[in-house]
């Protein structure tokens, strides 16, 4: 059984899927998501032009697809044998479902903002490119410009804006001191075994901020082991290869991760469940949730440097925090007082009492309320 990854070197989840198939060692090729592609398999498979996807050859008359990087890294590891990228201990389980949502969900906002701040010609390029593979480079980069006008006018959502530039680059800043350090003392985030979190960050981390030249350059300079972690959990590895720290350790520089979590994500993750809990009222369950429910007043940045910006209400986010909830929910007494305790050591108390405003699921490839 085999895999085919249909993405490009430019877009953030195809780095998070490659990066974690290279290290699973499933056999898998990429095909790069061509204009021709979208046609001919992406919008026929999935409905939406939307990447990563992955095509399972398992033997069905199609083969099984898959949408969303989560997805398909669970349902890798439900078919792969071998190490899997999930501890199997509560508090690191905890922790690396929270922090693949940190940077799923919210290092893609300084993903975004240094990618069309500092590196806008070089990802136009690289857009042209993967669009349109056969054209000269400056027929690849003036075929992009449209491309390039939707998804860097989309930084606005995520609350970039004059206001809010300097808190999000100090709280990047922030970031990478706290990681590097971190990264001095272990080879990834729980040991020397790639977790789903080293995962989540890497999305943001390698393919827009250390591969985008300016970010790049940024990133090396400030915090060089990021980099080279981010080289290392993306390039062709030995695969299933090291080990959790034991006795379900968290280190202090996760500890320290956790810590931005709760301070800058997870107030809007509360707000966001009370938007969609008012949206939800009176949906039939099955319904499609819309993917911005509004815009609400949102504090972003570090310490002193935060702001409060204006931001889209972004309910996927839910569902990634719904794989939280539902980890911990699942938990016998003793080892729910244990990651209730870190929780509570990190500034993330209030996920203890948090009740999700509604079920979500992922059906057809979008997000809905449950059935």
């Amino acid at each position: 059984m085999t895999y085919t990854l249909i993405g490009t070197p430019v877009s953030l989840y195809s780095g998070k899927v490659r990066g974690y198939l290279r290290w699973k060692n499933v056999a898998f090729t990429e095909r790069l998501s061509t204009r021709e592609v979208y046609k001919a398999d992406i919008l026929p498979r999935v409905g939406w032009p939307v990447i990563p996807v992955v095509i399972h050859e398992d033997g069905s008359a199609h083969g099984t697809t898959l949408q969303d990087s989560t997805d398909i890294i669970d349902h890798v590891e439900a078919c792969a044998p071998g190490p899997s990228v999930y501890p199997d201990t509560p508090r690191q389980r905890l922790a690396a479902l929270i922090l693949e949502l940190f940077g799923d969900e919210w290092l893609v906002i300084p993903a975004m903002h240094y990618r069309w701040a500092y590196n806008r010609d070089f990802a136009q390029q690289e857009f042209g490119a993967t669009s349109h593979p056969h054209l000269s480079p400056d027929e690849q980069f003036a075929a992009a410009e449209k491309a390039v006008g939707f998804f860097s006018g989309s930084v606005g959502g995520l609350g970039v804006n004059p206001n809010s530039v300097a808190a999000i680059e100090a709280a990047y800043e922030d970031f990478l001191a706290v990681f590097d350090d971190h990264l001095g003392e272990h080879d990834t985030l729980f040991g020397s075994r790639p977790s789903i979190a080293d995962y989540g960050l890497l999305g943001p981390l390698y393919a827009h901020l250390l591969r985008d030249p300016k970010s790049g350059e940024l990133m090396r300079r400030l915090a060089p082991r990021v980099a080279r972690w981010a080289e290392a959990c993306h390039a062709p590895q030995h695969g299933l290869t090291g080990d959790f720290l034991p006795d379900d350790e968290i280190p202090s520089g996760v500890a320290r991760l956790l810590q931005r979590f709760a301070a800058q994500q997870l107030p809007v993750l509360l707000d966001t469940a009370e938007a969609l809990r008012s949206w939800a009222e009176g949906q039939a369950p099955g319904t499609e949730v819309p993917r911005i429910l509004g815009f609400h007043k949102a504090v972003i940045g570090h310490g002193d440097s935060q702001v409060e910006t204006d931001r889209a209400i972004i309910p996927y986010a839910l569902w990634m925090l719904q794989r939280v909830t539902d980890f911990r929910a699942s938990l016998g007494a003793e080892a729910r007082a244990s990651v209730d305790e870190m929780l509570r050591n990190t500034g993330a108390a209030k996920l203890i009492d948090f009740v999700p405003p509604a079920r979500l699921q992922r059906r057809h490839f979008k997000l809905a309320l449950a059935d």
